[in-house]
């Protein structure tokens, strides 16, 4: 993660030592991670490209004010922080134990059911599939409207893979029933949400 390392002497040029200031509170109030994660927050702040802001922290960093604190080591691999990947593979495991223990008239317990269902079929299969493919894009802060094609891209992807694990299944040697699909779906769906929790701890 960036950290400040040193005060620094403010020079004639108003301008860079206003931005100085602002790199330096972003990085004590958000705490970025790297030097990407950092344009990325400054860019909704201040009227400059990219370019000039990575040359500013770049200058800044050269000059022992910021660095990049090397975390890595075994605890880089832990669940903490990850409670995105938790919360999937808990709300899997819930709806495997609901779906072979909930009968159809089993009220009020069949809408718990049904919901996990849903979830569970039309979201968190994509949902993983999107956090292996795009954990860069994560780690960086997301707008609302990114947030909602995240959702979206979920979404639709979850309806593609069900359908084509779905005809896997139906051509495989393995009978093509609920208990297969239930537990094809979940294996898919914690393979890749595990990729996903892997590359954003090497990232």
């Amino acid at each position: 993660m960036l950290v400040l390392t040193k005060a620094i002497r403010l020079n004639n040029n108003s301008k860079e030592n206003e931005l100085t200031a602002i790199i330096i509170q972003t990085i004590n109030k958000r705490e970025p991670q790297s030097v990407k994660q950092l344009v990325q927050m400054l860019k909704n702040t201040v009227n400059l490209r990219q370019e000039e802001l990575l040359e500013l922290i770049l200058k800044l960093q050269a000059g022992g004010v910021i660095k990049l604190k090397n975390k890595s080591g075994p605890s880089d691999y832990s669940l903490a922080g990850s409670l995105w990947y938790l919360l999937t593979i808990s709300a899997g495991a819930i709806t495997i134990a609901l779906v072979y223990s909930i009968g159809d008239n089993m009220y009020p317990w069949i809408y718990a059911r049904n919901f996990f269902g849903v979830l569970f079929v039309f979201f968190l299969p994509g949902y993983a599939f999107t956090r292996a493919l795009f954990t860069n894009k994560y780690n960086e802060t997301l707008t609302n409207l990114e947030k909602i094609e995240f959702f979206a891209l979920s979404v639709g992807l979850s309806i593609a893979l069900v359908s084509i694990i779905g005809l896997a299944l139906y051509y495989s040697p393995f009978q093509f029933d609920l208990s297969s699909v239930v537990v094809g779906l979940f294996v898919f769906t914690s393979v890749f949400a595990t990729a996903g929790l892997l590359r954003e701890k090497q990232t």
